[in-house]
């Protein structure tokens, strides 16, 4: 009952396969390797963009603030969802690397943004001229960090209030894959067609054991983003150790079928919930994430039979009666099966059914 994070899970054994295959012999170093060049090819052609610049990096926050530096001066404010990662969970990272740019809060309700929202924040910025942050670019996350999905329709209309005020648009795509498969929609449909300039493509949280690529369209931005990507100490010496990963996954389509099982999984984590009386989804479960309000006793009973997940958001606590509802993070891995799903959900329906 392993529902924490996608990230406590083990790493599936065709990547593994390959990271020995890539471990025979000598490459060279820094990227300039075959397995590197072979995965930038597969990312372009998965992303239907042949004069894409793609970059690999080991960590997630590495690949986020790398991009919006490339994108936002340190004058600039970076427009985001209030509870977007970048501003949650990135210790600073952003405002560090861009040299000091400002996260502006947009709200809107299950972790997603509108374009009126976003319109309003746009306007209320840069208006004290010299004094204050001047715009500079829009910040989506999908998979959001509420567990819903923007499907590209959204996206395009975020992109084209960003895009009438000459601001870019980058995608944290940390759990990318899953907002695919919940849409099915295509990387081109989500990202460029939709009017995204850069995406960190995340697949650590799908699997892989470390590594996340920057895709920028615009391929004028790809000797910058070399550059600070060496000077903040993310240009890995053995590179075609993250490149054999990325192999792994992209072929066959390896990547959305892990994607798909940690979907299907948190589909059915989500309509149990939903069943038992006393509990309730917080937010739409869309993809691979549930947030679920239970009864405290629940959680107690729970955790007694070694399930493992956080309490959310923090501060959140068990302390309280036992029918008072807590909040609460599941997230489903590519290797969450039924059986764990339904051990977590045993429980709670044995309390149900006692009253």
């Amino acid at each position: 009952m392993e529902f924490a994070s996608d990230n406590t899970a083990p790493v599936p054994a065709a990547v593994l396969e390959t990271l020995a295959r890539a471990n025979a012999g000598f490459a060279p170093g820094y990227g300039a390797d075959d397995w590197t060049r072979a995965v930038q090819a597969a990312v372009r052609e998965a992303f239907e963009a042949p004069a894409a610049a793609v970059y690999l990096v080991g960590t997630g926050t590495a690949a986020n603030a790398l991009a919006l530096a490339c994108h936002c001066p340190p004058w600039g404010a970076v427009f985001c969802h209030r509870h977007a990662h970048v501003e949650e969970d990135e210790c600073g990272a952003p405002e560090f690397f861009t040299g000091g740019a400002k996260l502006v809060h947009v709200p809107g309700e299950h972790g997603r943004m509108t374009p009126a929202a976003l319109e309003a924040a746009i306007s209320a910025t840069g208006r004290l001229g010299v004094h204050g942050v001047q715009p500079g670019m829009v910040s989506l996350t999908n998979v959001t960090e509420a567990g819903t999905v923007y499907p590209p329709a959204e996206i395009a209309a975020l992109a084209q209030v960003a895009k009438a005020r000459g601001l870019p648009v980058h995608l944290d795509g940390a759990r990318f894959a899953n907002a695919l498969v919940a849409t099915g929609a295509s990387p081109a449909e989500m990202t460029w067609k939709a009017g995204v300039d850069v995406i960190s493509f995340g697949g650590t949280k799908n699997g892989l054991m470390g590594v996340e690529a920057v895709v920028l369209f615009d391929p004028a931005r790809a000797w910058e983003f070399e550059l600070r990507r060496k000077r903040g100490g993310h240009l890995f010496s053995k590179h075609r150790y993250l490149a054999a990963q990325m192999a792994a996954w992209l072929e066959g389509g390896l990547w959305l079928d892990l994607a798909a099982r940690a979907n299907a999984a948190a589909a059915r984590l989500a309509a149990g919930i939903a069943a038992v009386p006393g509990a309730a989804l917080v937010h739409p479960a869309e993809a691979n994430m549930v947030f679920a309000a239970l009864p405290r006793a629940a959680h107690r009973r729970l955790q007694a039979a070694g399930a493992h997940y956080y309490l959310w958001p923090a501060g959140e606590s068990l302390e309280g009666p036992d029918d008072a509802p807590a909040r609460c993070r599941l997230v489903c891995s590519w290797c969450t099966g039924a059986a764990d799903v339904d051990r977590f959900l045993a429980p709670l329906r044995e309390m149900a059914a006692a009253g």
